[in-house]
């Protein structure tokens, strides 16, 4: 894509535009968690929250390890599937995501209603389910471990357990990850895929 008539990667757009509304965000967090959090007790009357919740992070660790994530999956995923349908697969993982989240704690009780989501873990795991069906025996490397393992492990052994962490919006993350690894299946039936990437680093 063109930004200003500089051709800017699908990728690099997506961390430059996260990083910059983390650094706004500091100015008055109260206010964008208000405002653009995904609150589930009210997402019906304010549905853009889907979508501006996965530009907001908790705090430098937050952003850090999901733009590095990005950064690894989106580029290699790019190179398969381009970058118009990345994007596609992106923002419809983060927003399935959402709607799983709040439909969890609205009509299973999964939660407060009255608690909110950030993050771009839902799109990011996205990504990370389409690329685990597309390429499952890469060979990678999840700092700080020094094991290699194949990328599906990885990226379905990190959801299970991340899914035992408080504070975690694991829904939002299960949504992103069905989103991507039914992509997937969907695009090896379209087109058949061969080669591995091999010393790969994600987290």
């Amino acid at each position: 894509m063109k930004i200003f008539g500089y051709y800017v990667g699908a990728v690099e757009a997506l961390i430059s535009l996260n990083v910059i509304v983390f650094m706004v965000s500091f100015f008055d967090f109260t206010l964008f968690i208000k405002d653009y959090a995904l609150f589930p007790a009210t997402v019906a009357k304010e549905p853009w929250t889907l979508v501006t919740s996965m530009f907001l992070h908790a705090g430098f660790d937050h952003i850090l390890f999901n733009m590095i994530s990005l950064f690894f999956y989106g580029l290699y995923l790019g190179k398969i599937i381009g970058e118009k349908e990345l994007l596609k697969v992106y923002f419809a993982g983060g927003i399935f995501g959402g709607i799983l989240f709040a439909a969890s704690a609205l009509f299973l009780g999964l939660g407060d209603p009255r608690t909110p989501a950030i993050g771009a873990s839902g799109a990011i795991f996205a990504l990370g389910g389409a690329l685990a069906v597309l390429r499952p025996n890469m060979t990678v490397y999840i700092l700080p471990l020094p094991v290699a393992m194949p990328l599906w492990v990885s990226v379905f052994g990190f959801m299970v357990l991340l899914s035992f962490l408080p504070g975690i919006a694991w829904q939002g993350h299960l949504g992103g990850l069905l989103v991507g690894a039914l992509y997937g299946l969907w695009y090896k039936k379209k087109e058949p895929l061969t080669g591995q990437l091999y010393g790969m680093y994600a987290r």
